[in-house]
C-alpha cells in the first residue's frame, strides 16, 4: 500500500501548484510515471513538485500545459508558475521587467549593490544567500530570484542590444559581497562591461556629497516609441511612473548626476585600483 501524502493547497502558491498537478493527473487516471513520460521528466521530479518539495520551472510548466491542453487558458500552469515567481520579487518589479526586455536604452543608478544586470552569477547568489540567512527569503525564493536575473540578462543579449548607461554610487564597488574571489570576478566583469560599444559606466564618488540628486535606486527606460518610463524602488516596493512631469524631472536629475560623476576612464581606473587592493 503506497502512502499518499496529503496536500494543503492553501499553504503557499507552490503548494497550490503541486495540488493542481496531482488533481489534473488523477483526473486522467495517470500515475506519476505516466505523466513523467509525457512531459519528459522523472517520476521522482513529478512527486517532488506535487508535494511542494521542488519549485516548478517555466519549461516544466509549459510541458504540463501542452500535455493537459491548458496552454493559453485560465488553468495554465505557466500562469501558476508566474504567480510563484512573482511572489519572491518586489511588488511592481515583474511589470518593470516586461518593459525592460523591450527598452532600447536603459539608464540606471544604484546605491550599495551592483546593478542586477551587471552582477555575476556568484555575486547574485551571494546576495540571495544573505537574504536566506536573514530569513527574508526561502531557499526556493532565492533560487527563483537568481533564475529571474539570469533570464533578464539573457534577454538583453540580443542582436541589437539596448544602450546601457550605468551610474553606481562608490559604495557599490567598495561593499564586499561573497568574499575576495567573488568581488574580484565582479569588478573584472564591470571593467569588461565598460568596454562594450553600447555601454557607459560611471562611478559617483563619495565626495559628490549633497550634489548627488538621488537617494534611492532609479532606472529610466527609453522604449521603441521613444517614450520614457521611470522605475524607482524603496525597501518595500517598486513603482513605475510614466507621468511626464516626474519622468522629465528624473531625466534632468540623471544628467546632472552624470556630470558630477567620474568619467568612464576614471571610473574604470578606480575599479582597477580596488582589484589591486589599493584604497
Amino acid at each position: 500500500m503506497v502512502n499518499i501524502k496529503e496536500l494543503n493547497p492553501e499553504a503557499s502558491p507552490q503548494a497550490a501548484y503541486g495540488a493542481r498537478v496531482r488533481s489534473a493527473r488523477e483526473a486522467r487516471g495517470w500515475k506519476q510515471d505516466d505523466l513523467a513520460e509525457l512531459v519528459g521528466y522523472s517520476g521522482r521530479h513529478i512527486s517532488a513538485v506535487e508535494t511542494g518539495r521542488k519549485p516548478p520551472t517555466l519549461r516544466f510548466s509549459r510541458s504540463l500545459d501542452t500535455t493537459f491542453g491548458f496552454t493559453g487558458t485560465p488553468e495554465s500552469f505557466e500562469r501558476g508558475w508566474g504567480e510563484i515567481r512573482n511572489g519572491s520579487l518586489l511588488e511592481g518589479f515583474p511589470e518593470y521587467v516586461t518593459h525592460e526586455a523591450r527598452a532600447v536604452e536603459l539608464r540606471m543608478f544604484h546605491i550599495g549593490v551592483i546593478p542586477g544586470l551587471l552582477q555575476t552569477p556568484a555575486y547574485a547568489r551571494a546576495m540571495e544567500e544573505g537574504n536566506v540567512k536573514r530569513g527574508t527569503l526561502t531557499p526556493e525564493q532565492a533560487d527563483e530570484r537568481v533564475s529571474v536575473l539570469a533570464e533578464r540578462q539573457a534577454t538583453l543579449a540580443r542582436p541589437r542590444p539596448p544602450t546601457m548607461l550605468v551610474v553606481m554610487d562608490e559604495s557599490c564597488i567598495r561593499r564586499p559581497v561573497g568574499g575576495a574571489k567573488v568581488m574580484d570576478e565582479q569588478l573584472r566583469h564591470l571593467v569588461e562591461f565598460a568596454r562594450l560599444p553600447n555601454s557607459m559606466l560611471q562611478v559617483a564618488p563619495y565626495d559628490i556629497g549633497e550634489r548627488r540628486p538621488f537617494n534611492l535606486p532609479i532606472n529610466l527606460l527609453t522604449m521603441p516609441d521613444r517614450s520614457v518610463i521611470a522605475y524607482a524602488e524603496s525597501q518595500a516596493q517598486g513603482h513605475l511612473d510614466r507621468e511626464a512631469t516626474f519622468v522629465l524631472s528624473a531625466l534632468s536629475a540623471y544628467h546632472q548626476l552624470q556630470a558630477e560623476s567620474l568619467s568612464q576612464a576614471e571610473s574604470v581606473a578606480m575599479i582597477e585600483q580596488l582589484r589591486k587592493g589599493s584604497p
